[in-house]
Parts: structure tokens; C-alpha cells; sequence
């Protein structure tokens, strides 16, 4: 069945009646209706409520025509409910669009056209604002590294570092004073051995004459389960004179009988002095390992007798004894994981070992970047004159990239600068991925914090053979 559009013809028809009708009337017989009384404006406002009419009984029947047409070929049972309640809401709509047509001047299909165009536009924009923000991104991540680097991967690598840390760095108290305390109480519990020794003092000649007897239950330092021992035996606090007994092969209970006299040391300035004998373990390619020592304040015995002793062997403070004891330092790490960037501040130094003859040194400190054995990068500090306890609160920056961050070493070393010769390594800590103890936890404790800086105290070890001075 067709839709009812005869009363849709018939309006058409009036409405072109009308506006021919309209549209006849000549410029003369409007004059003459400003003559009579009548006014040009009025009559277009006559013909214009005439068109709004006529447009609105044109959408009526559009409206019935339309949901005749959508009911046609449905079932009557459903299709008559779904009609009632959706040819309502197409109706308002339509009404709508078209009142929104009229109040713009502009006909539906134009409103239609300039709808679609705002939406084409406001997609075109999305879409350029969206890849301008990935290019940004992408620059971004470009900068410092070659991806994107994720903190959480940063701290986690710390984590796993912290596995490597000896169980007794995990413990460290904040006290320094504690910590020593521990160390002399283990150092203590460890057997050493023992030495017999024999002083004699002659108030004639004001000279001190020190036997070394023997030692006995001496601790195995070499790989074959013996030791090469031999003592040094001098006087605190100058140490100007030092003797050597000779060395004895392979054995853990050396019998040396060798006498050394100190001339020229009155009574009342022996009482002001301590005795020490020191047993090292001979290495002829290496540096020599000192086992312990006997300490024995001169004030403390009866000068006036000859002594003759057995006493333990005591542990050495540092590596090496408090001989050769080579100083801290203090410095600050911080890594930028998206930068690639490593900041070193070195901030102090103190109780450095005296390298000049007037009982100073003239320190500075150099830092190096290493991979696989080879410097990737070298910077200084400046130079300290005349001073044991330097202060320099330095920044040096290492480009440093997050790939390469598990691969490379840090070397802080501490120079004693010299004019005319060549400048004397004081001592060095070495950080990084294969590092041990305070070293290898400061460099876990930077990774597990990225962008803050860490400070830490280190003891100066010795620098290697093959280190090149400066």
C-alpha cells in the first residue's frame, strides 16, 4: 500500500500558487499600496506567514507519510507497539532539526552538510594533535638512551646487587665507634700466635737492648700451609730507627735469637715510649702480609730488671696495620637512569697517609670510568696543599647509559702531588658491578635510588702495581 501523498501534491501546488502569485506583482502596484494605506512590508510578511504554513503542513505529511511507511510489512501485534514508540522520537527529531534550520536561514540539507563538516574537521584535528604528542614521546625517550627506561627496572637491578653485599655489610650500625669495637673483639678471638722476647736497659750508656727469641703457632698465609716469617721491632711515637730480623723459610715456629740495641735513649724519655714488634710474612712478588704484633709500653715494665716474656700476638688495624694505614675519603653518587647521566661529588678526605718529608701531602683525586680493563673517561680535582684532611665538595659528571651501567667500574684514587717528580697514588676505592663490601654497597644503594645522591665513607686500599702515576 503507497503512502497517502495527495494532500502532500496539493499543498506543493498552493505553495507555487502562492509565491507566482507573489512574485506578479509589479513595483506601480505597490506604490499605490503605500497610497491607499497599505503598506510593501506588510504584504511580504503576509506572504511570508502564508509559506511558514504551508511548510509546516508539508512536514506534517512527511511525518505521516514516513511512519506509514515504516509501519508497512511488520507484524500487527509488535509492529504497532514499536511504531507508537518510535515514530514520536524520529518525529521531534525532525522537528527539531528543522527549527534549528529556519531560526539559522539555512535549509536542512545545508545544516546536515555543515554538521558532517564540523565532525570531518574536529577528527582531522584529533588525529594531528595525537601524532604530534608520539613524535614528542619518541624524541623524549631519545634524548638519554635508546628506549625507555623504566625506574622500577632501575631499582630492581639493585635489589639484585644487594644479593652480591657480604651478610656483615647488611648489619653495619651507624656508630663508627661500635664497629671498632667489633672488629678488635673478633680480631681478638682469633689465634695469631705467640713471640718470647728479652729487654735489657743499661743506665750507663742509656741504651735499650731487645732480643727476639722465637714465636711459636704462627698462622699458615702462604698456599702451601707455612709461612716465611720475620719481625720488625722499633719505638713509638718517632719510629726513627727500625730493625729486621732475617727470614725463615716455611716454617710456623721460627727461632731467631737476634739482638738489636737503640742508643742513646735516656731513661725519663723510654718511659714516654712503647716497644713494638711486628711479624710480617715474606712474598717476594708481592707486598708483604704483617700476621700480628706485640706491643709493649716501656712504661708499663721494670727497666731496672731484665724481662724476659712470652706475649699473644695482637691484630693490626686496617690492611696492613695502623703503619700503613692510608686514609678515607668521602664522596656522593647519584645515577639518572633516563638521562644516562652519573654524578661523582667528592666531598673530603681525612688521616691520609704523610707522603712528604715534612709529615704532609698535597692530595687531589682522580676519578675514572673503566670497561673490560680499558678508561673510558678521566677527571681531576684540584689540588690540596700542606694537609692530611682535604675538603673539596667537587661535582664531575659520566654520561653513562643505562645498558652500560652494569658493565662499567668506578675508580676513585687519592694522589699525593709532587712538582718535580712524578705525583705518589695515596690509595683507591674501586665500585662497581664487580666490587666487594662498602664499595659494592654504596654502588647497590645508588642503583636502588635512582635521581638521589648517596654518600658514603671508604678506607683507602692500596693502589695496584700497574696503576699509572700522574
Amino acid at each position: 500500500m503507497a503512502p497517502p501523498l495527495d494532500p502532500l501534491r496539493g499543498l506543493v501546488s498552493e505553495l507555487v500558487r502562492m509565491k507566482r502569485d507573489a512574485g506578479s506583482e509589479d513595483e506601480p502596484e505597490a506604490e499605490e499600496a503605500e497610497v491607499e494605506g497599505t503598506p510593501a512590508a506588510a504584504v511580504k510578511e503576509t506572504v511570508k506567514s502564508a509559506a511558514k504554513s504551508v511548510g509546516n503542513k508539508i512536514k506534517e505529511a512527511l511525518t505521516t507519510a514516513a511512519s506509514a511507511a515504516a509501519g508497512e510489512g511488520k507484524e500487527t501485534t509488535a509492529g504497532s507497539e514499536d511504531e507508537t514508540t518510535a515514530s514520536p522520537t524520529k518525529g521531534e527529531a525532525a522537528v527539531m532539526v528543522n527549527k534549528i534550520a529556519e531560526e539559522m536561514g539555512v535549509p536542512t540539507w545545508g545544516l546536515v552538510a555543515i554538521a558532517i563538516a564540523v565532525l570531518v574537521v574536529l577528527g582531522i584535528c584529533g588525529c594531528c594533535i595525537r601524532r604530534c604528542f608520539r613524535k614528542r614521546r619518541s624524541k623524549d625517550g631519545k634524548k638519554g638512551l635508546k628506549g625507555a627506561v623504566d625506574l622500577k627496572s632501575v631499582q630492581l637491578l639493585g635489589s639484585a646487587y644487594k644479593e652480591k653485599v657480604q651478610p656483615d655489610m647488611e648489619e653495619l650500625t651507624e656508630n663508627a665507634d661500635e664497629g671498632a669495637d667489633e672488629v678488635e673483639s673478633k680480631h681478638s678471638e682469633v689465634k695469631l700466635g705467640k713471640l718470647q722476647f728479652k729487654l735489657e736497659y743499661d743506665f750507663n750508656s742509656n741504651s735499650l737492648s731487645v732480643t727476639v727469641i722465637q714465636a711459636e703457632e704462627l698462622p699458615a698465609l702462604d698456599m702451601g700451609g707455612t709461612s716465611d716469617p720475620y719481625v720488625k721491632v722499633y719505638l713509638l711515637p718517632d719510629k726513627k730507627k727500625k730493625f729486621e730480623t732475617k727470614v725463615h723459610r716455611k716454617t710456623l715456629n721460627p727461632v731467631f735469637n737476634e739482638t738489636f740495641i737503640f742508643k742513646q735513649v735516656p731513661y725519663a724519655d723510654a718511659m714516654n715510649k712503647t716497644l713494638v714488634f711486628a711479624i710480617f710474612d715474606f712474598d717476594r712478588f708481592s707486598k708483604h702480609d704483617q700476621i700480628g704484633e706485640v706491643k709493649v709500653p716501656l712504661c708499663q715494665v721494670d727497666l731496672a730488671q731484665t724481662i724476659e716474656e712470652w706475649r699473644e700476638l695482637q691484630g693490626v688495624e686496617g690492611e696492613g696495620g695502623q703503619d700503613n694505614k692510608l686514609g678515607d675519603i668521602c664522596f656522593s653518587l647519584r645515577y639518572v637512569p633516563t638521562a644516562g647521566k652519573l654524578t661523582v661529588v667528592i666531598l673530603e678526605a681525612k688521616n691520609l697517609k704523610k707522603m712528604d718529608v715534612g709529615g704532609l701531602s698535597d692530595p687531589y683525586v682522580k676519578i675514572a670510568l673503566m670497561q673490560n680493563g680499558k678508561r673510558l673517561k678521566k677527571k681531576k680535582t684540584s689540588i690540596k696543599k700542606c694537609t692530611l684532611n682535604p675538603y673539596y665538595n667537587e661535582s664531575f659528571t659520566f654520561e653513562v647509559p643505562f645498558e652500560q651501567i652494569q658493565k662499567v667500574q668506578l675508580v676513585v684514587t687519592v694522589v699525593d702531588y709532587d712538582r718535580i717528580g712524578t705525583s705518589e697514588p695515596i690509595g683507591k676505592a674501586v665500585l662497581g658491578y664487580n666490587a666487594s663490601g662498602t664499595e659494592l654497597r654504596h654502588w647497590t644503594d645508588m642503583l636502588a635510588s635512582p635521581r638521589r645522591p648517596i654518600a658514603q665513607w671508604h678506607t683507602l686500599k692500596d693502589p695496584e702495581d700497574g696503576d699509572k702515576k700522574d
